[in-house]
C-alpha cells in the first residue's frame, strides 16, 4: 500500500455487464490477501442517491436531464465525503461499482455535454487510480439484464439509449482506463480484473 493514502478502484460500463458481481468477487478475493478494502456503489441510498433510485423504478415523469444530473452529483458529494475520502485516507481499498464516468456518459446520452459532466465531478472527486471498463455488447447486455431479474429493461436500460451510452464510454480515454471483456465466462472476467488490480496493488497474481 502506498502510504498517506489508498487507492481507488471503478468498475464502469453499460447495464448487464456484470459490474456489481465482479465487483463483490474482487472485494473478496483482496479480503483473502488480507488487504484492507471497501465496497461502495452508486447511486448510494443516502438522500441523494434515493431519489435517483426512484427515477430508476419509475422513470423521470418529466424530470429534466439537468435535474437529475444535479441529483447525482450531490449524491457523489456526499458519498466522496462520508465515505471514500476517509476510507482512502485510511489507506484502504476502495472498489467503486459506478462513478463520475458513469454519470457523464448516462446524462450525455441524454444531449448533456459529457466532457463539462466530467469537469463537474472532477473538481471535487477523486481521480481513480483504475478504471475497470467493462464491455459487452448491448444486445447482450441487455438479454442479460432479462434472465437475471426477469423482468423488463426500466428506462436507463433501452437498446438505443444503452447504445448511445456505450459509444460515449468508448470516447473516454485516460491512462488509468484498463478494458475488460466480458464476454467470457464469470471466473475468467474476474481472473482478468484479478490481474489487473494485482498489478496496481503489486499483489501476487490471481490464482487461476
Amino acid at each position: 500500500m502506498r502510504l498517506n493514502r489508498g487507492w481507488l478502484i471503478v468498475l464502469e460500463g453499460i447495464d448487464g455487464v456484470g459490474k456489481s458481481t465482479q465487483c463483490r468477487m474482487l472485494r473478496e478475493y483482496l479480503e483473502g490477501k488480507q488487504v484492507p478494502v471497501v465496497q461502495l456503489y452508486e447511486p448510494t441510498h443516502g438522500t441523494w442517491g434515493k431519489q435517483v433510485r426512484k427515477i430508476l423504478v419509475e422513470g423521470r415523469n418529466g424530470i429534466s436531464p439537468e435535474k437529475e444530473l444535479d441529483l447525482f452529483i450531490k449524491d457523489r458529494m456526499e458519498n466522496v465525503e462520508l465515505n471514500i475520502m476517509p476510507a482512502l485516507d485510511d489507506n484502504k481499498v476502495v472498489l467503486i461499482d459506478r462513478y463520475y464516468y458513469s454519470t457523464a456518459a448516462y446524462q450525455g446520452a441524454l444531449d448533456l455535454d459529457p466532457n463539462m459532466i466530467l469537469e463537474k465531478n472532477q473538481a471535487f472527486a477523486p481521480k481513480p487510480d483504475c478504471v475497470l471498463f467493462m464491455t459487452l455488447p448491448v444486445e447482450q447486455s441487455l438479454e442479460r439484464i432479462k434472465v437475471s431479474r426477469g423482468e423488463e429493461p426500466n428506462e436507463f436500460e433501452k437498446l438505443d439509449y444503452l447504445k448511445r451510452v456505450q459509444e460515449i464510454f468508448n470516447s473516454f480515454s485516460d491512462d488509468n482506463f484498463v478494458p475488460i471483456d466480458c464476454s467470457p465466462p464469470l471466473n475468467d472476467v474476474h481472473k482478468s480484473i484479478c490481474d489487473a488490480v494485482d498489478r496496481l496493488l503489486q499483489l501476487d497474481t490471481c490464482a487461476s
